[in-house]
C-alpha cells in the first residue's frame, strides 16, 4: 500500500504542482507584453491564470497523499518531513495570498481599455512566483534526499 500511496503522491506533485509553477512563471512575462498586443496577451493571461487556479485546486491531493504516505512509512515526526510540510504550507500561502490575487488584479487592470498594467505588478508577481518555485524545489530535494535515510547523503 505504501508504494501505491507514494506513487500517487509523486504523480499528484508532478501533474498538479508542475503546471502551476510553469504557468505562474510565464504570467509576469505575458503581463509585460500586454502593451503591444493587448487582446492576444490578455487571452494568454486568462489561460495562464486559469491553469494556476485549476491546478492549485487539484494540488490539494499532493499533501493528502503525502500525509498518507508518511503515516504508512512511520515518518510523520521526522525533521525533514516537518520542514517539508512547513515549506509546502508557505508555498501554498504564497500561491493563495500573493500569486492568484495578483494575477486577478492584473487581469482586471488589463480589462480597462486605457489601463496599462504597471511594471511593478509584473515584478511583484515574478518575485512571488520565484519564491514559490524555490520553496517547491527545496521540498523536492528534501523528499529525495530524506536526511537520515538509506538513500540520503
Amino acid at each position: 500500500m505504501t508504494k501505491i500511496l507514494l506513487s500517487l503522491h509523486v504523480l499528484a506533485a508532478i501533474l498538479a504542482v508542475g503546471p502551476v509553477t510553469v504557468a505562474a512563471s510565464m504570467f509576469p512575462a505575458a503581463l509585460r507584453r500586454t502593451t503591444g498586443d493587448r487582446d492576444g496577451a490578455r487571452t494568454t493571461l486568462q489561460t495562464l491564470h486559469r491553469i494556476c487556479r485549476v491546478y492549485a485546486g487539484i494540488g490539494i491531493a499532493v499533501p493528502v497523499f503525502g500525509f498518507a504516505t508518511a503515516s504508512s512509512l512511520g515518518v510523520l515526526g521526522d525533521a525533514w518531513l516537518i520542514t517539508s510540510i512547513v515549506l509546502t504550507a508557505a508555498a501554498a500561502g504564497i500561491l493563495i495570498l500573493l500569486i492568484l490575487p495578483g494575477q486577478d488584479r492584473a487581469l482586471t487592470d488589463t480589462a480597462a481599455p486605457a489601463e496599462t498594467p504597471a511594471p511593478a505588478a509584473a515584478h511583484r508577481l515574478a518575485m512571488a512566483t520565484g519564491v514559490f518555485n524555490l520553496l517547491w524545489a527545496t521540498v523536492t530535494v528534501l523528499m529525495i534526499i530524506r536526511p537520515g535515510s538509506t538513500t540520503g547523503a
